[in-house]
């Protein structure tokens, strides 16, 4: 099936560009219109006639889209996106990309096609410029991570300083030498919590190996191999920062496997505050992100977006909180 990012791709112009030629709206230069024309042609598009006869009308749907739905992290979220959707008279249309970029970006189809008059993103690993592209367009929000330098609205933490905090609080026990699973580096969220960790470091003059840095991708099954691998060290670290709670009790796992204790051989520390990090034994000291309320202001803004209300500021950074609980001690 062709799609309009082929049609995009064919006539070198973005897919807003196609979105105005196919429903007449905005400027577009004649050339460029012959141009897109003649791609539509070749690769015989046909767009959705019932889009482009609601372009100017409402569905009352909104698009979010997951990068995994099995992460239970997000379940608050889209909880606090539905309750103000609801009020609103909003249905939500949730989109699982299941951490796939090409399946991230297919679903925006959804909104060129009008099915939807909005969208919330919690996933940013779509290309920065293809988004802003569209949020020229159409109503975008971003949540939980963001594009650096971006005007697109965004609500987040700032994922830098609690990063650090959580490492703080491992070397206030006395830890100095401490391991770190990250999520993805290619993504926002995998690099500013690394370089959070690695600050609070620095700060304190405690050097960071290579070989206690492990790249996982937010997942209990990254979380458990690569605290197996930290395991095999000489001389494993006294403590570990996982970058989420699915990948540090994964760790702990791992540690409880080798017949080691948590926190009597290892402290270990998550991000996140799922609901499983507080009966989890032991329970699982970590930074809890204002996930309801995330997805209640993400979704606020997007309707003033949709209702073309001015927005104050674009980016909207939500307070943390570390959570200090039993998987976390003082070194003896």
């Amino acid at each position: 099936m062709v799609r309009i990012v082929d049609v995009a791709k064919k006539a070198n112009v973005s897919t807003a560009t196609v979105s105005r030629v196919i429903t007449n709206s905005g400027n577009v230069k004649k050339e460029t219109i012959e141009k897109v024309m003649e791609a539509i042609q070749k690769l015989n598009y046909q767009p959705n006639i019932l889009a482009r006869q609601l372009r100017r009308l409402e569905t009352k749907t909104i698009l979010v889209i997951v990068p995994d739905i099995t992460n239970t992290f997000f379940s608050n979220i889209l909880r606090g996106i539905e309750s103000v959707a609801n009020k609103n008279g909003y249905q939500v249309l949730l989109a699982d990309a299941h951490n796939n970029v090409e399946r991230e970006s297919n679903f925006l189809d959804i909104l060129y096609q009008k099915k939807a008059d909005g969208m919330i993103l919690l996933t940013a690993r779509i290309d920065q410029n293809v988004i802003g592209e569209i949020s020229k367009e159409y109503p975008v929000v971003l949540a939980c991570e963001y594009f650096e330098g971006s005007q697109i609205p965004t609500v987040s933490i700032d994922n830098i300083s609690s990063a650090r905090k959580a490492t703080d609080h491992l070397i206030g026990l006395g830890h100095k030498r401490i391991g770190f699973i990250s999520g993805p580096l290619g993504g926002v969220l995998g690099r500013d919590r690394l370089k959070g960790f690695q600050q609070a470091m620095a700060q304190q003059n405690l050097a960071v190996p290579p070989f206690l840095v492990q790249e996982g991708d937010f997942s209990y099954e990254s979380g458990y191999n690569l605290m197996l691998k930290i395991l095999t060290l000489d001389l494993p670290p006294t403590a570990v920062f996982a970058a989420n709670d699915e990948m540090a009790i994964g760790a702990i796992k791992a540690i409880k496997s080798k017949g080691l204790r948590v926190p009597e051989d290892l402290s270990v520390i998550g991000f996140d505050d799922i609901k499983i990090a507080s009966i989890f034994e032991p329970a699982l000291t970590t930074i809890a992100q204002p996930t309801f309320e995330i997805g209640l202001k993400a979704m606020e803004l997007l309707i003033k977006l949709i209702n073309k209300d001015s927005i104050t500021k674009n980016q909207y950074m939500l307070e943390d909180k570390l959570v200090i609980r039993d998987s976390s001690k003082e070194l003896s």
